[in-house]
């Protein structure tokens, strides 16, 4: 059974980078054709898909926030992590990692981080 548990700071100030990592058990962030996502949910309002990491090392973002994110894996922990820069108070979400075989449709999440942006 494939386990995801997202970790790092809850409280990044404005104009800094959040960064989190996805720790993965009970499988390989390798195994063919897996995809490991980010996803967000500020408060109020619905699911936001970031980008994602494949199996392969290949990587896919959201138009939106393409020009600030970025994803990578660390294979020899079986973790992949979320980089966003310059971050605003509309960065204030729960942030959430997912793995599946389809991209936008994950069914394994993690339980969810709360970040705050705020000085």
């Amino acid at each position: 059974q494939v386990q995801l548990q997202e970790s790092g700071p809850g409280l990044v100030k404005p104009s800094q980078t959040l960064s989190l990592t996805c720790t993965v058990s009970g499988g390989s962030i390798t195994t063919n054709y897996y995809y490991w996502s980010w996803i967000r949910q500020p408060p109020g309002k619905g699911l936001e898909w970031m980008g994602a990491i494949a199996y392969s090392g290949s990587t896919y973002y959201s138009p939106s926030l393409k020009s600030r994110t970025s994803i990578s894996r660390d294979t020899s922990k079986n973790q992949f992590a979320l980089q966003l820069s310059s971050v605003t108070p509309e960065d204030t979400a729960v942030y959430y990692c997912a793995g599946d075989t389809t991209v936008l449709a994950p069914t394994r999440w993690g339980q969810g981080t709360q970040v705050t942006v705020s000085s």
